[in-house]
């Protein structure tokens, strides 16, 4: 989800709640996909070796939040952090304004 670094320390714990939010949502759905049940399986047997699975129970694909395509979940992700003042890449640390705003 990124970098909480560039957060005041006194709302980095909201952040950090934020994300838990979204994390439990997309692991309700990783639920109720069949196919990824089944992968989920075989990430544990360690036969699939770009998926990954940690201690919260989430689906990540090469490191990354694995988001299925349930109920326009993605759809609501994307939407949500395109509407948002800043845009953020997910390996970066920085944030910067949204140019057309300014331009």
């Amino acid at each position: 989800m990124g970098s909480v670094a560039h957060i005041e320390e006194h709302k980095k714990e909201l952040v950090r709640d934020v994300h838990r939010l979204a994390r439990f949502d997309v692991k309700a759905k990783q639920g109720v996909d069949s196919t990824l049940v089944e992968l989920k399986e075989t990430v544990l047997k360690k036969s699939v070796e770009a998926f990954s699975q940690r201690g919260d129970g989430v689906l990540r694909y090469q490191g990354h939040l694995y988001v299925p395509r349930i109920d326009d979940l993605r759809e609501h992700i994307l939407s949500e952090a395109h509407s948002s003042r800043y845009s953020i890449h997910p390996s970066a640390t920085m944030m910067y304004r949204d140019l057309r705003e300014i331009y």
